[in-house]
């Protein structure tokens, strides 16, 4: 199967991330239907690549040496496929991970889909990026915003799914932490970087979700984290009815949470359940599932935080240290021992903190339908809600488990220390943020925990 310029009319856009767009299908092609398409993008600033995506650089292949189908791709589609299928899915549990197939894409393909969906993506993303059309191929998915593609009980005319963006579930507590950035050891990085995307436009206001509770196995404690996410979706939670998006950002755009909201609560009524029974549907799944578990385990990887890691980052490509040209001669001594381990040491560290910066920035994507008289599907979980009296089909999977490029390091310390410096200077004071006044989140305390 292949896809050429004639295809394209078959293809709508259904959202995107930073690195890839993401089309639905609305053909008629019974190996397609239930399927969505993920292509990459390119910077509009940068040329498209030769060989339509960049491969490992030589620092990268010695960092995946391991694993012999990653190091030999030839593209970035097959890098990040092989990054799927050898490393996320043995961390995460292979049944919640959709490897997906590659499929061939022609250049008129692509440019015509470009054509197409331009004026349905956020002008800001249009303006940041576009459709690499010199990549060959594209990786087809199941579309995990619906279950089998439509709804299979003769009764029930829907199906809705969530996305949801955790985040970092933890508190770093690594040694080479800065004395100065010790705030980091007690609030986390999401209600820290809230207050930069504030400052910088990119949010209307600072959410009250705390990844902490969604990952805490405290059932209460999950239901405020997606009740707070609800409250203010930004661009961490969706939600789909029927494979549409009725709730949160398309595109990761800034979001208009009231008219949004409306649409959501009118169309969940609809299906018979109200809005608090669905957030607790939600919860109870996350809760029952305990999928959130190996995800955190995942982004434990990160033992040392990015201000141990970065040191080693610049072991391994044999250049000075440019963190360290501005320490003075104790903090240097803090770092010293990193800079005296051995390469496949520093190549193991790093390694893992890629791992884990894949897992703090995927998604989750839960789907769920209601059982007809009580009869669950063999091929799916189910859970019981008692508020609603109900049981449902659901499934669970991770998306967006992008391979991490190793020259990211660098960015990834600098806004790290962009993100800390801020919040310390403009940091509110405690018991300020409130709920968005829908009765379903409660104050939160957006200053020390």
């Amino acid at each position: 199967m292949s896809l050429r310029g004639d295809d394209a009319k078959d293809w709508f856009y259904k959202g995107e991330g930073a690195a890839n767009l993401v089309l639905g299908y609305c053909g008629s092609s019974p190996i397609l239907i239930g399927k969505v398409l993920r292509i990459q993008k390119v910077e509009n600033r940068k040329d498209l690549s030769a060989d339509g995506c960049l491969v490992l650089s030589n620092h990268e292949k010695l960092l995946w040496e391991n694993i012999s189908e990653l190091v030999e791709s030839a593209s970035k589609d097959l890098a990040a496929r092989a990054f799927v299928q050898h490393v996320m899915s043995n961390l995460l549990n292979s049944k919640h991970i959709d490897g997906g197939i590659l499929v061939p894409v022609s250049v008129e393909f692509l440019e015509a889909v470009e054509r197409n969906i331009t004026g349905q993506r956020p002008s800001w993303r249009v303006n940041a990026s576009k459709i690499d059309t010199l990549c060959e191929s594209a990786l087809l998915i199941s579309d995990h915003s619906i279950i089998n593609g439509a709804p299979s009980a003769p009764k029930c005319n829907f199906c809705f799914a969530v996305e949801i963006k955790p985040k970092c579930g933890f508190l770093p507590s690594s040694e080479y932490i800065a004395e100065a950035n010790t705030i980091k050891k007690h609030v986390t990085r999401f209600k820290m970087h809230q207050f930069l995307k504030h400052h910088q436009g990119e949010i209307s206001e600072i959410s009250g979700y705390d990844p902490l509770d969604l990952f805490s196995g405290s059932k209460d404690r999950i239901l405020q984290a997606i009740t707070a996410l609800y409250a203010s979706p930004h661009n961490n939670f969706r939600i789909f009815m029927n494979g549409s998006l009725i709730f949160g950002a398309l595109g990761g755009s800034l979001d208009n949470t009231a008219a949004h909201s409306h649409k959501a609560e009118a169309a969940i009524a609809a299906s018979g359940i109200q809005l608090a029974s669905f957030l607790e549907l939600v919860a109870e799944v996350i809760f029952r599932s305990g999928i959130l578990g190996k995800l955190l385990e995942a982004q434990k990887l990160d033992a040392l935080d990015i201000e141990g890691a970065i040191h080693l980052y610049y072991n391994i490509i044999s250049q000075p240290c440019v963190v360290c040209k501005n320490l003075s001669d104790t903090e240097l001594r803090r770092y010293a021992d990193l800079h005296s381990l051995p390469l496949e040491k520093s190549l193991k560290i790093v390694r893992e903190y890629l791992i884990a910066a894949t897992a703090k920035d995927c998604s989750l994507m839960i789907s769920f339908r209601p059982t007809e008289d009580g009869h669950t599907a063999s091929n799916y979980d189910s859970v019981f809600l008692s508020s609603s009296n109900q049981s449902y089909n659901y499934k669970a999977y991770f998306i967006d488990l992008d391979l991490k490029p190793l020259k990211k390091m660098n960015y990834y310390y600098q806004l790290d220390q962009k993100i800390v410096n801020f919040y310390k200077i403009n940091q509110e004071p405690v018991g300020k943020l409130c709920g968005s006044g829908n009765g379903l989140s409660d104050c939160r305390n957006i200053g020390y925990q």
